[in-house]
């Protein structure tokens, strides 16, 4: 039997996180390497704060967490920007995407760090071994699409073309990308011209609510994919989403949500303890609790 040379107090700020798969995603797999971890959600919502009081009362609670002895926080919607002026020290992949969602505690120190766009990588590659990178279109740039669109020109992608409803926002994401790679080539194009884009696409990569339980539905006509074109969805509530099932239907290499959510954890993980989880288990996990979440979900 392992013996437990040290405990690990983790904590995830957020507004809405009751329901938050990341505790017993942690817990168990620290388990499995005999570590005693406790994973606890803070939903600033569940304690009466909302809007700028809220805001004020993350940046407390993290400070609270660091005299209190936590070693790290998870920080998620909507604390990802505004808790960056907190800390001592951001890296520079998150400094360049302008949010943090791990802070861990070292030395006395609190240093921000983004698993976001890393889980996305690590999902990516664990599922397609060499993707094929040369001409991506994205649609939705929003929160988890700046992250995604970051990840993407991160392992290379020499094309990538942002596709969002909101117009300002996929041309100035566009802008601030391109400026952070000019080796690359980043463009904004407007809905309408989705159709098009897709035709010349190496690879999709969906990063919109579309697909949830609550927001069903197809992002793009299944007449629109083809067998050449890989296909991520960042959805995992199901994780068989309408477009995981059409693209896969027609021959798509797919990645499903799940295995960014996946990613996000095990590079968190390993953030927080200094020690690798295993992808493959870390997964199994996942979707046992994606199933529980669905079976108790009202009719």
């Amino acid at each position: 039997m392992s013996t437990v040379d040290e405990s690990y107090l983790v904590g995830l700020i957020g507004d809405g996180i009751t329901a938050s798969l990341s505790p017993p995603m942690h817990e168990r797999e620290a388990r499995e390497h005999g570590l005693l971890y406790l994973y606890r959600p803070i939903d600033v919502a569940a304690l009466g704060f909302e809007g700028q009081q809220a805001q004020e009362e993350a940046a407390r609670l993290l400070d609270y967490g660091r005299r209190l002895g936590f070693n790290a926080f998870n920080i998620t919607h909507p604390f990802k920007q505004t808790i960056m002026e907190h800390l001592d020290e951001v890296d520079e992949d998150a400094r360049n995407l302008g949010a943090v969602n791990t802070v861990v505690f070292r030395n006395g120190r609190s240093v921000g760090h983004n698993t976001d766009y890393s889980g996305y990588i690590t999902g990516l590659k664990s599922t397609l071994a060499e993707p094929d990178l040369g001409s991506v279109v994205q649609i939705g740039a929003g929160g988890a699409g700046s992250a995604v669109a970051y990840a993407l020109l991160r392992a290379g992608a020499r094309t990538l073309t942002l596709i969002d409803l909101d117009v300002e926002r996929s041309a100035a994401r566009a802008a601030d990308l391109q400026a952070q790679f000019p080796g690359q080539t980043v463009v904004a194009r407007p809905h309408a011209e989705l159709p098009e884009c897709l035709a010349a696409a190496t690879g999709l990569a969906h990063c919109t609510p579309v697909g949830m339980h609550t927001h069903p539905g197809l992002p793009v006509e299944p007449a629109w994919l083809r067998p050449e074109l890989w296909v991520s969805d960042v959805v995992y509530l199901p994780v068989e989403t309408e477009l995981v099932r059409a693209a896969r239907a027609l021959g798509c290499s797919v990645v499903d949500g799940g295995t960014m959510a996946v990613g996000q954890a095990l590079d968190a993980f390993a953030l927080i303890t200094g020690r690798e989880a295993d992808p493959a288990r870390v997964r199994g996990h996942f979707l046992e609790l994606v199933a529980e979440k669905q079976t108790r979900r009202p009719t």
